[in-house]
């Protein structure tokens, strides 16, 4: 009775044969009633000799699971491993066997659930996207359920994401797992530490690595000090930073592992933030998506009961604090004649390029001054804290504290020019697939702002990424940094600042002030935003040290 969650195959499940996944349905079927049957003789007859397996060690054996297939039941893009699970739950029931239940309302605790796409009812493109992310991850994640309001972003982020963990490059798998590990634990993001350290153990990484970063390869906890920068302070990262990692003898990294390392860690520090800017719920397999507890009747509407909705932690709140729909409805307004009068001025005159220069300077010191009220530490629960080190090293401002770091041009350092073909020429195919991701999420327009349609949405879309950059000291030349201020208003400034720089302190209320005539589309479209152009900042920094270092 040795098996556990790890020893049971599921792989057969995410054939694309039914024949296959009938197959590997009932031999997850048999195995399961072999754990119940085992449990229930345990129970009948306490004192039969024991198998090495404690009682405590086989209940948690059956509880992974159950949990994994209730997951299956409701997240499964094939219909039959759908109803098979739930049949399968429901004959364990009957044995009397407790089955675990979904905690929460569906993928995000900020967007309704029947506002999200429910897997079932999706056409036959979606489908067909569903399952290939569910091939090649043997799930179907909130983050893809959140992003699906996005669909051509979604194909080119799975794409890409496939690419980095799974197919032939520099690093070795589990090494791949191990990274997103560390690079999700630098913002505490435990819904992608739980999902990797699953991934890890799944392509034969040693359980020992997961007690703690000291307890990884040498290598790899070489690695920390890059994590930790890029992730909180890229401007700091020197061409030394680099020739450390690549000059450490028997240690030493290849510059195609380093630059295979780097998209690692800015992909998951940037997935990191748009797992808290759109409150991504934690799988219902993974620990806080599911309870073995019955319902408690006395705190819910048993109608709420039946629909699976049995979360009470976070009562609904009329966005931004009870604000008017006049006054919401005012604020779009108000946004698209800023955007007439910005574009009638664009056209009647342009700044010089000391003014231009002048007004970067003044909207990156004021970017400092940016703060939401909720802003307190967040300490780091020992689970994830463990995946790295210097936990106390978190964001700073640039210009704080008499400290000033250059100007980052553009026109001297780019990703089109030069950081897309390093990192092609190092990982190829790579700089591709994420310039193609870039290009998509800057591009992405359906022409509408709230109850709007045929609008040019370009100079709020410029706007949003060139606050982003500026925040981390990068700059355009060609880019009048003025109308950031019109455009941007402060409850979404400090919703943009707290999602890029410390995504472990967003709150529901920052999601629900910004914007608030909005459709949930549109904030997840910021959000992409928000972390595309995060990750091309961090690599314009580690890539300008890699192309320093190499010259």
């Amino acid at each position: 009775m040795a098996e556990g969650e790890n020893e049971v195959r599921w792989d057969g499940l995410c054939s694309r044969d039914s024949t296959t996944r009938e197959t590997a349905l009932e031999n997850i079927r048999q195995t399961i009633l072999r754990k119940t049957e085992y449990l229930r003789s345990v129970k009948e007859t306490p004192h039969r000799p024991s198998d090495g397996l404690s009682n405590t060690e086989s209940s948690d054996g059956l509880n992974k699971l159950l949990a994994h297939l209730l997951m299956l039941s409701k997240r499964c893009p094939f219909k039959d491993v759908r109803e098979k699970s739930e049949f399968i739950l429901k004959s364990i029931q009957e044995l009397g066997i407790r089955i675990p239940r979904p905690l929460g309302q569906g993928p995000s605790r900020f967007i309704p659930e029947k506002e999200i796409l429910q897997v079932g009812s999706e056409d036959a493109q979606m489908h067909a996207l569903f399952a290939d992310s569910f091939a090649a991850l043997g799930r179907l994640d909130n983050i893809t359920l959140v992003m699906v309001f996005h669909p051509q972003y979604l194909e080119s982020f799975l794409k890409t994401q496939h690419y980095l963990l799974q197919m032939d490059g520099p690093l070795p798998l589990h090494y791949r797992h191990y990274i997103g590990i560390m690079a999700a634990a630098r913002h505490q993001c435990s819904y992608l530490v739980n999902l990797h350290v699953n991934d890890f153990l799944h392509v034969g990484g040693d359980p020992k690595w997961l007690n703690g970063l000291e307890n990884a390869p040498q290598k790899l906890q070489n690695l920390g000090e890059l994590n930790k920068v890029l992730a909180h302070r890229p401007w700091l990262i020197t061409k030394e930073h680099i020739e450390g990692l690549l000059k450490a003898e028997e240690h030493s990294w290849s510059l195609a592992e380093l630059v295979h390392a780097v998209v690692l860690l800015t992909h998951y520090h940037s997935l990191a933030s748009f797992t808290f800017g759109c409150g991504i719920s934690p799988e219902i397999h993974c620990d806080g998506g599911h309870t073995f507890r019955p319902p408690s009747v006395s705190n819910y509407c048993i109608c709420d009961i039946t629909n699976g909705n049995h979360s009470v932690d976070e009562m609904p709140v009329n966005s931004a604090e009870n604000v008017s729909v006049s006054d919401s409805f005012f604020e779009v307004e108000a946004l698209m004649e800023k955007m007439r009068q910005l574009q009638e001025c664009r056209d009647e005159e342009e700044a010089s390029q000391e003014e231009m220069a002048s007004r970067f300077e003044i909207e990156k010191r004021e970017s400092m001054f940016v703060f939401s009220s909720d802003d307190e530490e967040v300490t780091p629960a020992r689970a994830v804290s463990r995946h790295f080190e210097d936990t106390s090293y978190g964001y700073k401002d640039f210009s704080r504290h008499g400290m000033h770091v250059p100007t980052f041009r553009v026109q001297d350092y780019c990703w089109e020019d030069h950081g897309y073909s390093l990192v092609n020429r190092l990982y190829p195919d790579v700089g591709q697939l994420i310039d193609e991701k870039f290009h998509i999420a800057y591009n992405l327009t359906y022409n509408t702002m709230a109850m709007h349609k045929d609008v040019d949405t370009s100079m709020l879309r410029r706007a949003i990424w060139n606050y982003i950059h500026c925040m981390f000291g990068i700059r355009y030349d060609d880019y009048d940094y003025g109308e950031i201020n019109q455009l941007l208003d402060r409850s979404f400034k400090v919703y943009i600042k707290t999602v890029v720089c410390t995504p472990e302190k967003v709150t529901k209320r920052m999601y629900d002030s910004f914007w608030r005539q909005f459709k949930h589309s549109e904030k997840v479209h910021v959000n992409l935003l928000l972390i595309e152009a995060r990750m091309q900042a961090e690599l314009l920094y580690a890539l300008r040290a890699i192309t320093r270092y190499m010259t």
